[in-house]
């Protein structure tokens, strides 16, 4: 089944005015994702898939190994080839933007979840023929680097990008390793916030009369009516309080796989990572 590119916000917003005192919000904007792909089936989309798979791959076969030889004796030639691997990777976040705005634009409906999955695992699968790219760059010495940035332009282009590749270079693992986390991410954290999110988008709340999803029943905690946000803020804790052990073992889930990542990379305070 395809799915139209215009994703509008949940009904049950409709029903938020009639329970507490806003007015109508009448026509609400719609997300267009026509500048993305036509549609879930459209040619266009599966066309770049089955590109970014088999460039992916090329890409591996051309150069892993070749780095270090290629920047000593080309260094326009690495510059090119990071021009290439820009390319592919812009590609592959191009159908992810699309594949997760429609999965965010409905998370309870099984055919965007099933396409929103099915899109990230063809997507972690080319990355894996990427992934040694970063790790090899980072274990080019700095100095050759900073001599061919001087030779080449289209290397010295990418500067900024190598500077922040580098920061990882501390806490980079051997390279199975590395590839072995990047494919678990499928079936590790990724998939844990998506339980999160269906969760969360699955929740039903019976507030003033009408059941509502969890976006308009948060909005009502903050109606100019006291006995409306007493009522919701009651409603919300039942809710949540009925699912307590499932959002319990997600955290606690998450917090572990980060703790995991974290001491095998050498990170010292659970926040370091997001200041690379």
């Amino acid at each position: 089944m395809d799915f139209e590119n215009r994703i509008g916000l949940p009904k049950a917003l409709a029903g938020v005015a009639e329970i507490g005192s806003e007015p109508d919000l009448g026509v609400l904007p719609e997300w267009n994702l026509a500048d993305l792909y036509p549609s879930t089936g459209s040619a266009e989309f599966a066309d770049d898939m089955a590109r970014s798979h088999r460039d992916a791959v090329q890409f591996e076969e051309n150069h892993k190994g070749k780095l270090a030889d290629l920047l000593a004796g080309n260094p326009d030639g690495l510059g090119a080839a990071i021009a290439g691997y820009e390319e592919i990777e812009a590609r592959m976040g191009r159908i992810m933007s699309y594949a997760g705005l429609l999965y965010a634009g409905n998370t309870t409906d099984p055919a965007l979840a099933k396409f929103y999955g099915d899109a990230q695992e063809q997507i972690t699968n080319a990355g894996s023929h990427l992934l040694f790219f970063g790790l090899e760059l980072n274990r080019l010495d700095a100095d050759a680097i900073a001599e061919g940035m001087e030779k080449s332009a289209a290397l010295r282009h990418y500067k900024p990008w190598l500077d922040d590749l580098r920061m990882d270079k501390p806490y980079q693992l051997e390279d199975r390793i590395e590839l072995l986390f990047h494919e678990k991410s499928v079936t590790g954290h990724a998939a844990w916030n998506r339980l999160f999110d269906e969760t969360m988008a699955g929740l039903r709340f019976v507030i003033g009369g009408r059941e509502l999803t969890v976006e308009p029943a948060l909005n009502l905690l903050q109606d100019r009516n006291r006995e409306v946000r007493e009522e919701a803020a009651r409603e919300i804790g039942r809710v949540l309080h009925a699912n307590e052990r499932i959002f319990t073992l997600i955290t606690n889930t998450l917090a572990k796989d980060k703790e995991i990542a974290d001491r095998w990379r050498g990170f010292e305070d659970i926040a370091d990572s997001r200041h690379l």
